[in-house]
């Protein structure tokens, strides 16, 4: 077993005085001593779950009279420090590069310890041109530095070298072409750009990213990834690069590589061990130049059931009835990003039957639906949602599908769908289910109509998810049992039967300590938080008479609806989300007093918990610069 602290025994002695191990745990760990093997002793408590990483490393920093840094989830280490050493010594030894202040060079060890570490730093600080101070960092946040110039940074650094010694004789053979187009389409092609940009598109996979962003900035040219809804720095490439990686996505996406005055959108696949990744991209003019935005289209989102999405209760209960309905219309609302598309593409899939036509028309097809008939809208030449419609209704449909409702023309073709006998399904922009009916009447939608053509209105939005590896349960303080009893006053008498006991009190709530599987975030993934209104004869009565958004929610709170903000409780008290996730989303039905209560708290336990999941004004104000 590798040596982290010089004598293992005398740590693990330190861990049982301070009840961080037992007798039993110990026994397993001199089992483990016995094998040959290079874990080392962290790696086998934190593998075994013996411990948290958070309480391993405090332990370990008093045991070594060193301190201990915390690597934020935003904080990413500048090229030049990173370039100070090799990533393989780096990894070797286990010590990082951190930043360099005015007088010294902050380097983060996992084993300060450790004899041969303490030899190579000793090289190290000799060649530095700086003095070197020694900090301690936990395993995932070592990981998580080294991967930023051990995997993406390198494998970019080596394209970037070919592209530099190629792109002189490249433009030579650019000279003197008439073609130029065509002649520019076979270079970049042939380019080391070609692998930088597959570089940058294999990370993204493996790192979980929804979208990439390349941002042309004043000297360099940023990629960002976005993760789990945050936006985080992964690489910067130098400015002269910044044409040469646009072409070849234009060239990818089949756009015109020659034209950089308009957007222009586009879509490409790759096959990427062994899975076909489906990329949609927009290429933006700005003023320091084009941008580009890949939305990455999850190719297992055809496995998700709607429990998979967070569908639970109520609001599965009636999805499921409402699929089973041979005509009306399901509409769905939440801003974007909210998993509206996913949650579609995954009750076509529930529909999809030999015996079934759907067609669909999408702006773009996000998800491939096979069995379908999916049409790709193109207003440029004339073809929209309501040119679309009248078409469809000629193709014999049993189900129809409209990405997004935009206009009145389109919005009166669908309810014409529904009354005709067709299940139909699309989207509109409102803050909640209830709001479905007065957006509809704004687009001139006659009251009547809608009785009969509305079956089901959703709402949806998707928070981040608890990480299940490292979630652990905790009793409610009384600043949040206090928000939890008043959200949950007025949820249905059902659903208090169907959650008795999570409920009935005390309260528990859940949070991520932050491990290696989330990179020591504490959240990973996402999920969905639901509400759903069913028409009955007390919302139809509302509609036809003196209607009000007031009066509607009302009626649907009667019928049993679980509001957006009751089921993020709910998901709260299941351990399925943080607590600063459902405040996000119940801050409205709340009162000031308690919503600042509640923000304060979550600052000051933050602030006494560094790697519990980011909640404090300090930590939001970053990400919303990130983003």
């Amino acid at each position: 077993m590798a040596g982290t602290t010089g004598d293992n025994s005398q740590f693990i002695d330190y861990l049982s005085e301070r009840g961080l191990l037992s007798q039993q745990q110990r026994d397993v760990l001199d089992e483990e001593a016995g094998k040959l093997s290079s874990k080392s002793i962290e790696e086998i408590l934190l593998e075994k779950k013996f411990i948290t990483e958070k309480n391993l490393f405090e332990a370990k920093s008093n045991f070594l009279k060193i301190p201990l840094r915390k690597v934020e989830d935003w904080e990413s280490v500048p090229k030049e420090i990173l370039e100070l050493m090799t990533s393989e010594a780096a990894s070797r030894y286990r010590f990082v590069p951190l930043s360099k202040k005015e007088d010294f060079l902050e380097i983060g060890m996992v084993d300060p310890a450790d004899f041969r570490a303490q030899e190579a730093l000793r090289f190290f600080a000799m060649k530095s041109p700086l003095p070197v101070k020694t900090v301690l960092i936990t395993l995932s946040d070592f990981l998580k530095i080294l991967k930023q110039f051990s995997t993406l940074s390198a494998e970019a650094t080596e394209q970037l070298d070919k592209l530099a010694k190629e792109l002189s004789e490249e433009q030579r053979k650019l000279e003197g072409k008439e073609k130029k187009q065509e002649v520019k389409a076979t270079i970049f092609e042939d380019a080391p750009i070609t692998k930088l940009v597959a570089v940058i598109i294999k990370h993204a996979h493996e790192g979980k990213a929804s979208d990439v962003h390349i941002e042309p900035m004043e000297n360099d040219l940023r990629v960002r990834f976005r993760i789990d809804g945050l936006l985080y720095t992964s690489l910067v490439l130098p400015k002269n690069v910044h044409q040469a990686v646009i072409a070849r996505l234009k060239i990818m996406c089949d756009m015109k590589i020659d034209e950089s005055r308009i957007p222009q959108d586009g879509r490409f696949k790759i096959a990427l061990e062994n899975t076909v990744l489906d990329f949609r991209v927009s290429i933006f003019p700005t003023q320091k130049g084009e941008k580009a935005a890949m939305r990455l289209l999850d190719p297992t989102a055809g496995n998700y059931t709607l429990q998979d999405l967070g569908v639970l209760g109520r609001s599965l209960d009636i999805f499921e009835w409402a699929l089973q309905q041979p005509y009306g219309m399901v509409l769905i609302t939440g801003p974007t990003g909210s998993g509206k598309s996913t949650t579609l593409s995954i009750l076509l899939r529930l529909l999809n039957k030999e015996d079934i036509n759907i067609t669909t028309l999408e702006d773009p097809v996000e998800y491939e639906v096979s069995g379908t008939n999916q049409s790709q809208i193109m207003t440029d030449i004339g073809y929209t949602f309501a040119k679309g419609l009248r078409h469809i209704l000629r193709q014999d449909p049993d189900i129809i599908m409209v990405g997004e409702i935009r206009d009145q023309e389109s919005a009166a073709l669908a309810v014409q769908s529904a009354l005709t006998g067709h299940l139909f399904f699309s989207t509109l922009h409102t803050n909640n289910a209830v709001g479905i009916i007065p957006r509809l009447i704004d687009m001139k939608i006659e009251k009547y109509l809608l009785p009969s053509s509305l079956l089901l209105m959703e709402a949806q939005r998707l928070v981040r998810k608890i990480c299940d590896d490292c979630k652990v349960k905790k009793e409610a303080p009384q600043w949040a049992t206090a928000v939890i009893k008043s959200v949950l006053a007025d949820l249905p008498e059902k659903e208090k039967e169907r959650y008795k006991d999570i409920i009935k009190g005390p309260y528990f709530i859940y949070e991520g300590k932050g491990c290696v599987k989330c990179n020591n975030k504490g959240v990973r993934g996402r999920v969905g938080i639901f509400e759903m209104m069913q028409m009955n004869p007390d919302i139809e009565d509302i509609i036809l008479g003196d209607i009000s958004e007031h009066k509607l929610e009302e009626a649907a709170k009667a019928q049993g609806m679980v509001t957006l903000q009751q089921d993020a409780v709910i998901k709260l008290l299941l351990g399925m989300i943080p607590m600063n996730e459902a405040l996000a989303l119940i801050r409205d039905q709340i009162t000031r007093a308690e919503f600042e209560e509640a923000e304060e708290m979550l600052k000051k336990e933050s602030a006494e918990n560094a790697q519990a999941a980011p909640a404090s004004a300090a930590v939001a104000d970053v990400a919303k610069k990130t983003t």
